[in-house]
């Protein structure tokens, strides 16, 4: 059984973009300043986007103690918010830390105003396909992305992977990768491709989402996710909805089943949607947030810079420093170090399939 296949189509277009995912154009002109002095929002309230759907954003502000001499304590509470219209051009998306006003109460039929989105210490993006520059933001402040990957049924893609990959290395983010499936195939040989990046990896089988099973990885995956936030990407049936309801019980994320035809699953989660695993990880007791987001077969990269790429690619890297000054390291490009790499052996069949994983990216 190969596990790389050249004819796979998951550089196919991926198609429309989803009603939580929020399109950048690039904008060559900008905008004039504005020369009105806009509100201060002193008495703003900060809170975690969660949630978005059609034009409202749904926000989880975090319960406030009381402090002497000041205001009363405060709970936590979910907060339905609009945008306001000074940031009718300001992408929202979740995971996202904003600043509200008005009715912060919470109560139902209430509705509060976006006024200011905070600093983000991260940005996952993907674009319509390779050739689209315009970028869309999938979430925000995540910092690690898990890849849920089949054994198979669906059969393991590894450039689905390697296209990940590239977009939690250019956006900062860690990524994990997890193996379900693991009775129907041997996984070692999908993961060869990726030994050489170091990359923590989790393999499960039937069984391994309960707590009490010998395997203890639902135990290894809550440590590792607790007190970080962690967004979940794969493709359709492989499981990331189960895992999901593992790890936050109340998720209720729908799960599918892999056409027995095509070989392909059924989009389950529509949305994307953060939530608050209420299990902390034993080693840290600290809860963490998990964002799961749409299956997908393909993931565009036209935002990504070439130097971008080469970041999912580290165990390549440092053969580029003997390359030929302005090297594209494409098919073409003359006396490019990879080429040499692999016709003396210091690559094997392997990295060769690597080197070929890249420069499709870098066309």
């Amino acid at each position: 059984m190969s596990w790389f296949n050249v004819d796979d189509d998951d550089d196919a277009p991926y198609g429309e973009y989803a009603d939580h995912e929020v399109k950048a154009r690039p904008n060559p002109k900008a905008n004039k300043p504005r020369t009105k002095r806009r509100p201060e929002h002193a008495d703003a309230v900060v809170g975690m986007v969660t949630a978005v759907d059609r034009g409202r954003y749904t926000a989880l502000v975090p319960a406030v103690p009381k402090v002497k001499g000041g205001p009363k304590a405060q709970p936590e509470r979910v907060v339905v918010a609009a945008r306001a219209r000074e940031l009718r051009k300001t992408p929202i998306v979740i995971g996202d830390r904003v600043q509200l006003v008005g009715d912060v109460s919470g109560e139902e039929g209430s509705l509060s105003r976006i006024v200011r989105v905070e600093e983000r210490a991260t940005l996952l993006r993907r674009s319509a396909d390779d050739s689209d520059r315009v970028e869309r933001i999938m979430v925000a402040n995540a910092e690690q992305m898990l890849i849920v990957v089949a054994a198979a049924n669906p059969e393991p893609r590894v450039r689905l992977v390697d296209r990940y990959l590239v977009a939690a290395y250019d956006a900062g983010i860690q990524p994990l990768i997890c193996l379900t499936k693991i009775d129907l195939a041997d996984p070692e040989p999908f993961l060869e491709n990726f030994a050489a990046l170091e990359v923590p990896v989790f393999r499960s089988a039937p069984g391994a989402w309960e707590d009490d099973s010998p395997t203890g990885v639902l135990s290894q995956i809550r440590d590792t996710l607790a007190g970080k936030t962690t967004v979940f990407v794969g493709h359709s049936g492989v499981g990331k909805s189960t895992l999901i309801n593992a790890l936050v019980p109340e998720a209720d994320r729908a799960t599918g089943h892999v056409n027995e035809v095509t070989g392909r699953g059924r989009h389950t989660s529509s949305s994307s949607v953060a939530l608050r695993a209420p299990t902390p990880g034993a080693a840290s007791g600290e809860t963490g947030w998990v964002i799961d987001t749409p299956g997908v077969r393909s993931f565009g990269l036209g935002h990504v810079t070439s130097d971008g790429i080469l970041r999912g690619f580290t165990d390549l890297v440092p053969l580029l420093d003997a390359c030929p000054r302005g090297c594209s390291h494409t098919e073409d490009a003359p006396d490019c170090e990879l080429d040499l790499a692999i016709a003396d052996g210091r690559l094997d069949a392997m990295g060769a399939r690597r080197v070929e994983s890249l420069r499709r990216l870098l066309k």
